[in-house]
């Protein structure tokens, strides 16, 4: 009686971790990408009730507020959260995500210093606010969303 072999061989198993190499070496890029995209989320996120304070100053006051104070916002470094260092309202309403502390921990890219901004257009027949959203830093494009995309 012949034995049968159990178990798999060497070279089964040195084309599993190979093939689990290069899945990883796929997955790391996207998912260090994906924590840099929820840390500009939740700067657009706190922009919104300031949105909603800019356009509340427009309807009473038939003008778009010039800083946070005539929005009724508390001041800009007072509307901060882990990664957004301050949320202003300047010139015609126009809101500013200031980002900071997100720091490049293994190998993820910084959003450091990158301004998103977030524009009021009134323009519309409805009466209604349209918000145009850019970021300052070309290079940064692929971590906001498409709408802010320069």
């Amino acid at each position: 009686m012949s034995a049968v072999q159990k178990g798999f061989t060497l070279i089964e198993l040195m084309i599993v971790v190979a093939i689990i190499g290069i899945l990883a070496a796929i997955a790391m890029p996207a998912y260090q990408d994906y924590t840099v995209r929820s840390k500009v989320t939740e700067g657009l996120n706190l922009a919104a009730a300031t949105k909603l304070a800019v356009a509340e100053t427009l309807a009473a006051n038939g003008a778009f507020p010039t800083s946070n104070a005539q929005a009724g916002l508390p001041d800009a470094d007072q509307i901060a959260a882990k990664y957004v260092k301050s949320v202003t309202v300047g010139a015609k309403g126009v809101i500013s995500i200031l980002y900071g502390n997100t720091g490049k921990m293994g190998g993820n890219p910084s959003m450091d210093g990158a301004t998103i901004t977030l524009t009021p257009d009134d323009t519309t027949s409805t009466g209604a606010l349209r918000w145009q959203c850019k970021i300052d830093l070309q290079t940064k494009n692929k971590y906001v969303p498409a709408e802010c995309r320069i």
